[in-house]
């Protein structure tokens, strides 16, 4: 529990500057949302049951993200080529962005846990407003669903955002 407690990151602050390269070999960065909501979704590893899950979830309400400004990207510490095989496997619509040097997955404090002997990056999901500040963190997330909690939660942040 203590590495809960050591998040990198505190709500409000300003998320990451990260340049990382996505399946395509592209190099994607934090600038390249702004004026966007955007999710960062740190996932396991490609091609696992769970990770498998929610790229398919995210690829099936891609439609309704970008109708709501949100962009969303997936990260893991998986390689370009990696992710490349793991999009054509199960076409995927959204970026995954290869972090295999662990530099965003560090810096946001992302915890690991260890399965059969193996350690994996936590699977965690950050909210981003279009100013690039960090507006919501949810660790350990399960799979199953997580796109619709994220969507419903972001379009009440932009509601109280247009009221304020």
């Amino acid at each position: 529990m203590i590495g809960e407690q050591n998040m990198g990151l505190q709500e409000g602050q300003r998320f990451v500057d990260f340049k990382l390269k996505n399946q395509d070999g592209e190099t994607v960065s934090l600038d390249d949302f702004k004026g966007k909501w955007l999710v960062v979704y740190v996932y396991p590893k490609d091609d696992t049951p769970g990770c498998t899950i929610q790229g398919k979830s995210f690829t099936a309400t891609k439609q309704e993200f970008d109708d709501a400004n949100i962009a969303v990207v997936g990260v893991s510490e998986d390689d370009v080529q990696s992710h490349k095989d793991f999009c054509n496997k199960f076409s995927f619509t959204i970026d995954l962005l290869a972090d295999p040097n662990h530099e965003l997955l560090q810096a946001t404090g992302v915890g690991q846990s260890e399965y059969k002997g193996t350690m994996y990056w936590n699977r965690t999901s950050f909210v981003i407003d279009p100013e690039g500040n960090l507006r919501k963190t949810y660790q350990k997330v399960n799979p199953e669903g997580h796109e619709r909690v994220l969507l419903n939660d972001i379009k009440a942040m932009q509601g109280s955002a247009a009221s304020a």
